[in-house]
């Protein structure tokens, strides 16, 4: 499923400005769209899995052989990160479940929509990501 494929909803349903913003509407979307991306994940994860199992024949020559173990490195770091995605996934629907999903951690303020639209994992509301990405640009710099 990617980002912007919307998962399955009884009369198609899209969140929507015109609604109360974390309604039961939005709030059952939303954890519908990132259980959706999870089940995505975990089947890749899957396919990978079988792919490697089938693929470890002995490549006779050393260039074959190495661009397979390069192919298999960069695989494996990318299953790493959606490992890691998985656990955000996860995160995201605690927050649901607990009553603060699509609101900042930092400031209580609505993400918005449609930054959850785009990044359901989100916790931050843009102005709070972009003072935190420029006060990690700052502390980079020193």
């Amino acid at each position: 499923m990617s980002l912007a494929n919307a998962p399955e909803m009884p009369g198609g349903y899209r969140p929507s400005e015109d609604e109360e913003y974390m309604n039961a509407s939005q709030l059952a979307y939303f954890r519908a769209k990132l259980n959706a991306w999870k089940e995505e994940i975990l089947r890749g994860a899957k396919e990978t899995v079988n792919i490697m199992q089938k693929e470890t024949e002995n490549h006779p020559d050393l260039v074959d052989r190495a661009s397979s173990e390069s192919d298999r490195a960069l695989e494996l770091r990318t299953r790493d990160r959606q490992r890691k995605l998985i656990s955000k996934i996860d995160e995201a629907i605690s927050r649901i479940d607990d009553g603060s999903y699509g609101y900042c951690e930092e400031t209580g303020e609505p993400i918005g929509l449609g930054r959850l639209e785009a990044r359901p994992t989100a916790t931050l509301s843009i102005e709070a990501q972009e003072r935190h990405e420029r006060s990690e640009r700052v502390h980079r710099d020193d």
